[in-house]
């Protein structure tokens, strides 16, 4: 029904459905032009790798915003985490698509090595502080699986860790010690990681009426949260549930009815500077930085930000 309705929008714009607080907000475009964006993630030197869902790749984006493809012929390409020379990527995002997989790429060999096959449309993928991978899945082709869980240091792999179903992006709480996930009934959720199955509603409608994609939290607890209904990028107090809007707008052209999925895909804060900022995929093809008022506190939750 909410996906249904959602494909009958016409135009390729929406104005705010909740208040904005985009005042002291400021919005450049990184690179454009690159097919539909899914999802990035920062190598630690001033560039991203990012993954194009329809246009099949895997690409790095260095600090001068050179962007070079150093894996094509995926088939639908969806969540990426970095640490050291890994890349750890999903292949096979989408409710029908065929089994998907989770693979690493090697930096300095660029090897690409298979690590899980037959997933059920994996999508949003999260690096734990223990090295553990958390990855959702979206598929509907065979029975849900809710989120998994791999180890890489020992291959253990935990298909249904939690079985929160149709579950999106991740993000990594203050605390440490849980995540945040969004699905399609349009809540986000806050999980134990001891306690997988027990999810709790941060927020949901009617404060926050979208299809919330990838996400990321500040140290303060602030969940910033791309989504496609606005092509928004939401702001979340995940003490209070309240939200509001940073920017709206970042949809794919069309030239009759929007084709969703067809807004912003993810969003990772990232070293500016002396200071942080939030990088925003959109299936736009379009990676921007969004810089914060002055004072506000970006500190991301995840320390190895």
């Amino acid at each position: 029904m909410t996906i249904g309705t959602f494909a009958a929008i016409p135009g390729a714009s929406a104005e705010p459905i909740l208040a904005s607080c985009a005042q002291g907000w400021t919005a450049e475009t990184v690179l454009d032009g690159v097919g539909n964006l899914e999802n990035l993630d920062s190598e630690g030197h001033g560039g991203f790798y990012v993954t194009g869902i329809l246009d099949g790749y895997l690409a790095h984006v260095d600090a001068a915003g050179r962007f070079e493809k150093v894996v094509t012929g995926l088939d639908h390409p969806a969540g990426v985490r970095v640490t050291g020379d890994s890349v750890y990527f999903l292949t096979g995002d989408g409710a029908g698509e065929l089994p998907g997989t989770l693979a690493r790429y090697d930096i300095p060999t660029r090897a690409v090595t298979t690590l899980l096959t037959g997933l059920n449309g994996p999508n949003g993928l999260l690096l734990l502080p223990d090295g553990d991978l958390l990855f959702s899945n979206i598929g509907v082709v065979g029975p849900p699986s809710g989120i998994s869980r791999y180890r890489p240091s020992t291959g253990e792999y935990t298909r249904t860790w939690s079985s929160l179903p149709l579950t999106n992006g991740l993000a990594l709480a203050p605390d440490g010690v849980s995540i945040f996930t969004g699905n399609l009934s349009m809540n986000i959720y806050r999980i134990p990681l001891d306690a997988p199955n027990e999810p709790t509603v941060v927020t949901g409608i009617p404060r926050l009426l979208s299809v919330p994609d990838d996400m990321e939290a500040t140290r303060a607890g602030a969940l910033f949260v791309a989504d496609h209904v606005l092509g928004a990028v939401y702001q979340v107090d995940t003490v209070t549930g309240a939200a509001c809007t940073i920017i709206t707008g970042l949809i794919k052209p069309a030239p009759f009815l929007r084709n969703p999925p067809d807004g912003a895909t993810s969003v990772r804060i990232v070293r500016d500077g002396e200071t942080w900022a939030l990088y925003v995929t959109s299936m736009d093809g379009t990676l921007r930085r969004l810089r914060p008022p002055p004072g506000f506190d970006l500190t991301p939750a995840d320390p190895r930000r």
